[in-house]
């Protein structure tokens, strides 16, 4: 059987095997770019009978001064780790936050001349782009796995305490991810970081938390105050539509619809209501909970009486609310 080569002339027809090549260019290029901004990391925990085992994830070095960015489970009960970088170099490493309401924090290795990772926003992302994702699955620091983003738009719950929260616009893709990818990057085709890998669902089903502002503010207050203070209304919903005569009356088409409204909360105080649909907060639309929970990380909001607008009997009332600080 004859064996046959694809034309190289530059104006040959564009094959299988050119997409594979162009393919390969990008994921080499980004592991290139990021390895170096990877670090795995190894975390001692304490464990029945007063032992210490070793747990292991993975970081994002977000500073040349060696501030990393990782998932919040990975260091949970940890004040300290161990970075280990792709030159071969360990790095002792402070917890400086944790936030497991967004299921981030933020580490700092001590050491110089590290290389960041650029943070790019998740916000851009479509149904159908390459990712690139870089950990360290089962110990195997460095490894690079690639596919594409599944899906936009997830939700994962997460709990602090008697407090549960949902972390909106969750990345799914189909990046391959393993026990100890937590923690490490989920980058575009430009490498740029767009999320922080965060859950195995299911077989070929792997979650991210996204990079954008309100990821950016957390990580802010992490790196500044150790902690993210958030305020506190009371109230459970979800995205409800409004009906037509709604619309006329308020100028939206969807808010959120309360389920609950917690006895002595700040909602309760302000007179909102099961059943409302509230349309707008402090000058804000409110179309699902998304957008209330994004507020609710402004800790200038607490002790703030702020308006709230509210859709009820297809009439529009404002009621003002006095958020206090989320306790944790």
């Amino acid at each position: 059987m004859a064996l046959t080569q694809l034309d190289p002339r530059p104006d040959a027809p564009f094959g299988a095997g050119d997409a594979l090549d162009a393919y390969s260019r990008v994921v080499t290029s980004v592991a290139e770019r990021l390895i170096p901004s990877v670090a795995a990391l190894q975390v001692p925990r304490r464990v029945r009978g007063g032992r210490t085992a070793m747990g292991s994830g993975s970081g994002v070095i977000i500073t040349p001064d060696g501030y990393l960015l990782t998932s919040a489970h990975v260091v949970d009960g940890a004040s300290t780790a161990t970075a280990v970088l792709a030159d071969g170099r360990e790095l002792p490493v402070e917890v400086v936050g944790r936030d497991p309401l967004s299921d981030l924090a933020v580490a700092r290795a001590s050491g110089g001349d590290l290389q960041p990772a650029h943070l790019g926003d998740a916000d851009r992302l479509r149904v159908g782009q390459l990712v690139v994702a870089i950990g360290n699955p089962m110990g195997l620091a460095g490894t690079v796995t690639a596919g594409v983003v599944s899906a936009v738009g997830r939700s994962l719950a997460t709990r602090a305490g008697a407090h549960a929260r949902l972390v909106e616009n969750v990345i799914q893709s189909d990046a391959a991810l393993n026990p100890g990818n937590s923690g490490g990057a989920l980058a575009g085709g430009d490498g740029a970081v767009v999320g922080i890998n965060t859950a195995l669902a299911g077989w070929g089903l792997g979650l991210a938390v996204p990079i954008n502002a309100t990821t950016l503010h957390i990580v802010g207050a992490l790196m500044h105050d150790g902690r993210v203070r958030r305020a506190y209304l009371g109230v459970a919903g979800q995205r409800r539509p409004l009906p037509p005569a709604a619309v006329q009356a308020s100028g939206f088409d969807a808010g959120i619809g309360v389920v609950e409204v917690v006895p002595d909360s700040p909602a309760a105080a302000a007179g909102v209501r099961a059943g409302d649909v509230i349309v707008e907060v402090d000058g804000t639309p409110t179309r699902d909970a998304g957008d209330l929970q994004t507020l609710m990380t402004r800790d200038a909001l607490i002790g703030l009486r702020i308006p709230l607008r509210v859709v009820r009997d297809r009439e529009v009332v404002t009621l003002g609310a006095v958020p206090v600080e989320l306790p944790v």
